[in-house]
């Protein structure tokens, strides 16, 4: 076999796997696309795919929406409010947690109104002979 010769034979070798090669591609690519086709959303038009098909769109399945239950209001007159029961600048009675210092019990100021902590409003509190304030919940004040 010449030189030339087995140059070419070669050749079609190599062009031989890259066809096949370039097939299995095209395949590969043909099948990810089906799979997306089918993939679709709900609602969305699709293209037929393969020889002899129709020309005009198929339309899907669209969702069917149906109105949720009425729900009744609540009237304002039934919503229970229930708010502080003592006032800024009004002298309350403080006593101190059974964990915490015996010393702290006394009359103090309301100084601030604070949000709920669960069932119970909390309440900023002020001693004369303190320099700092304390934060105090409903349950531990009572009215001298």
């Amino acid at each position: 076999m010449s030189r030339h010769s087995a140059k070419t034979a070669g050749r079609s070798a190599k062009t031989t796997r890259r066809a096949t090669k370039k097939a299995t591609k095209s395949a590969s690519i043909a099948e990810k696309k089906a799979s997306k086709s089918a993939r679709l959303p709900v609602g969305k038009t699709t293209r037929p795919v393969g020889v002899g098909a129709a020309s005009r769109p198929i339309k899907t399945a669209k969702m069917i929406r149906t109105p949720s239950p009425p729900v009744q209001p609540v009237a304002a007159h039934e919503v229970p409010v229930r708010l502080h029961k003592y006032h800024v600048g009004e002298t309350v009675y403080y006593t101190s947690p059974t964990f915490g210092r015996t010393a702290a019990t006394g009359s103090y100021i309301v100084v601030k109104l604070l949000p709920s902590e669960g069932d119970d409003y909390q309440y900023r509190i002020k001693s004369s002979g303190e320099a700092f304030e304390r934060v105090a919940k409903e349950s531990q004040l009572d009215r001298p």
